[in-house]
């Protein structure tokens, strides 16, 4: 098992660089086709950590690596990420927060469904609904949706994508295809990023893509996508799936949203109302109630 400090910095890296990603996904959609930036920053990124793997001496991935964690991906990137990123499109960012913040719910609840899988307590449940409350009120969408009513084809798809992220983080969990958590990183970010790559030609992405209207910004975002969202972000996942328990992993979607509201205060002056502050206590709360909980042993299902 991993050193609690070796744990603690893995956390603190998915709660603080994917709730910056939200700001990049914004930035680098602004003159990038959706699927497509997708694809380049995964297959980007899942070929310079391979590439890094080889040079240290990493065997080739077998046949089996290749396919399980193709499919992980694809569940995890194409269902989770790309459906968001398309729905950004149209459902405003609060709600969109908001939806997001049912995801540990699916985690949780899939890996209770699943086989041989670990049932929640009572305790880990009431926290995760508690910081979904937290999230609600973070995200207030009964103050954004004024205008225009909500977009329900980018909420299904939000929902979808936290369905499908669920999936693919339970059964990355208990997939068995014996590579190491940075391989099987490199291979899910290729394999999904491949999948997004079809989706974006079926989607059209390829005649909108236009060089000229792409500004520096945009290149910048992308490549913190890259580089942090991905390289750092996404196979610190990967290896926290291996090394902690679903419910525990899945508290990051509670935290990005509070990051998310700091750096919209620090970068574009938003403001911080009480409210803010006050979602930000009920979410922390719930969040160290699931992280210091103790799992219950799996059981059996009944014949």
């Amino acid at each position: 098992m991993p050193s609690r400090t070796a744990l603690t910095l893995a956390f603190t890296a998915i709660y603080l660089i994917w709730g910056s990603t939200y700001l990049a996904i914004r930035v680098a959609v602004e003159t990038m086709p959706p699927f497509l930036m997708a694809a380049a920053r995964f297959l980007t990124a899942g070929a310079i950590l391979l590439a890094v793997l080889k040079l240290r001496g990493a065997p080739w991935p077998t046949w089996n690596q290749w396919r399980i964690n193709t499919i992980i991906g694809t569940f995890l990137l194409l269902g989770g990420n790309g459906a968001v990123v398309w729905a950004e499109q149209f459902v405003p960012s609060g709600l969109t927060a908001l939806l997001i913040g049912v995801g540990p719910l699916f985690i949780v609840l899939t890996e209770w469904a699943w086989p041989g899988g670990t049932r929640p307590t009572l305790i880990t449940m009431t926290a995760l609904l508690l910081g979904f409350a937290g999230v609600t009120w973070l995200a207030a969408p009964w103050e954004t949706s004024a205008g225009g009513g909500i977009h329900f084809g980018g909420v299904g798809a939000i929902l979808l994508a936290c369905l499908s992220w669920g999936i693919g983080s339970i059964y990355s969990r208990h997939a068995k295809h014996g590579a190491e958590p940075f391989l099987a990183s490199a291979l899910q970010m290729l394999g999904g990023g491949g999948a997004l790559a079809i989706a974006a030609v079926v989607h059209g992405d390829f005649g909108r893509l236009d060089f000229r209207a792409i500004a520096p910004r945009n290149w910048g975002a992308f490549a913190y996508l890259i580089g942090v969202g991905s390289l750092v972000g996404f196979s610190t996942f990967v290896w926290l799936m291996k090394h902690s328990t679903p419910a525990r992993v899945a508290t990051y979607a509670y935290v990005n949203p509070i990051v998310a509201v700091l750096l919209g205060w620090l970068i574009l002056d938003e403001p911080i109302t009480p409210r803010t502050i006050v979602a930000a206590i009920i979410i922390i709360a719930a969040v160290a109630i699931i992280t210091t909980e103790k799992t219950r042993p799996a059981k059996p299902k009944p014949a």
